[in-house]
């Protein structure tokens, strides 16, 4: 996806990068993309609080209560299945403005013992979001830890970290960089970033890489895409583990494809809507769809077990959002048009619910995870 230089905003960070880019060369869609969202000064994640009607896009805790509250339900199940420890690390992944959290806190108070056990941890890199989750959370009644540093947190081993772990990650996984490689004249190369006139665009790299794997042996064609994310493995180890020591289960729900293929899904996301990744660097939100066949590959190959992945609304129907949206909706009527709406957008066949998938990574010791029953490629 490419924009015009008309429609482009030289922003404080565009103007960075070309600097750098005149000095040092073209740099990788990694590079780029790890310098829009993370740059100490200009990177979007720093500072920007863009999640809910408002911002730049609006995710499915913030479109249904019902989704959180499942989740909710969904930990404190898993955390039977773990023979229900005294003290449980719930942790969460990019959690936002805490709606998730909170709406999961606040169903699993049913669960006896469940929220004694809690202490939770949000591991979120922007300040901005900080300060609002701990406004949404302040009054849960359990332990809170706020920690900067998503990957470095889950790799930490101290006492408040340490024991039994549940990892909920709702569209974490479409933040981490990919690099993108691009097929030409027979061979592969990385393709990258430089200056076209005085507007940051794709450039073409004359060296070549080594041919990756590819599942499926498919054969790119001239001008073909493939994203690899090395985030996969770097997390996939950190979650490995951790397991080691204690048992673990994570859930990932992401907007992506269930198989390797080739393809170009870097976007920009600006008023909830898909732009130029190259629109307004810094102030603009990337992600790249999630190959969850590569995730699940890096979790099986660190030593977890992996259910599904399946679609958003397997997953939600598998935990039964019909009927809690019908027994929401019969204790609100008021509210009940807005319930259902709302759901129905969750579980639409032709938007989030097959656009959306949620995969459970576990413990070799723990049995299958509650949601992936439909999965035929669990393991």
């Amino acid at each position: 996806m490419s924009a015009g230089p008309d429609e482009r905003r030289d922003t404080p960070l565009a103007r960075k990068l070309k600097e750098r880019i005149r000095r040092d060369g073209p740099i990788t869609v990694g590079e780029y993309i790890e310098a829009c969202l993370h740059d100490p000064e200009h990177g979007y994640y720093r500072k920007r609080a863009a999640i809910g009607a408002a911002g730049d896009f609006i995710t499915a805790p913030e479109i249904s209560q019902v989704f959180g509250e499942l989740i909710g339900l969904w930990c404190a199940v898993v955390w039977r299945q773990m023979g229900s420890p005294a003290k449980l690390n719930l942790m969460e992944l990019g959690p936002g403005r805490g709606t998730l959290m909170r709406d999961a806190l606040r169903a699993a108070r049913i669960v006896p013992g469940f929220l004694e056990a809690l202490v939770v941890h949000l591991l979120e890199s922007n300040e901005t979001l900080r300060q609002i989750q701990r406004t949404a959370l302040s009054d849960i009644g359990v332990p809170l830890n706020f920690h900067d540093e998503p990957a470095a947190t889950l790799a930490t081993c101290s006492p408040v970290l340490d024991g039994p772990a549940i990892i909920l990650a709702n569209e974490f996984l479409d933040t981490l960089p990919i690099e993108q490689l691009e097929f030409q004249a027979a061979s592969w190369h990385t393709r990258t970033v430089g200056c076209v006139g005085e507007s940051l665009d794709f450039v073409a790299d004359a060296r070549r890489d080594a041919a990756p794997e590819i599942p499926h042996g498919t054969k790119p064609g001239q001008g073909a895409i493939l994203e690899l994310c090395a985030g996969h493995e770097i997390y996939a180890k950190a979650l490995a583990a951790r397991s080691e020591t204690a048992p673990l289960a994570a859930l990932f729900v992401d907007y992506g494809h269930m198989a390797t293929g080739f393809g170009d899904t870097l976007q920009g996301v600006a008023g909830q809507a898909f732009v130029s990744p190259f629109l307004a660097p810094g102030e603009t939100d990337l992600s790249a769809q999630v190959d969850f066949e590569h995730f699940a590959a890096a979790c099986r190959s660190a030593g977890l077990a992996v259910d599904g992945p399946v679609t958003q609304a397997e997953f939600l129907g598998c935990l039964g959002i019909m009927e809690r949206a019908s027994r929401l909706m019969a204790a609100n009527p008021a509210q009940a048009a807005t319930i259902e709406s709302g759901v129905a957008r969750l579980m639409s066949p032709s938007g989030m619910g097959s656009r959306f998938k949620a995969v459970g990574v576990r413990s070799l010791g723990l049995s299958p995870l509650p949601g992936f029953a439909s999965a035929a490629n669990s393991g």
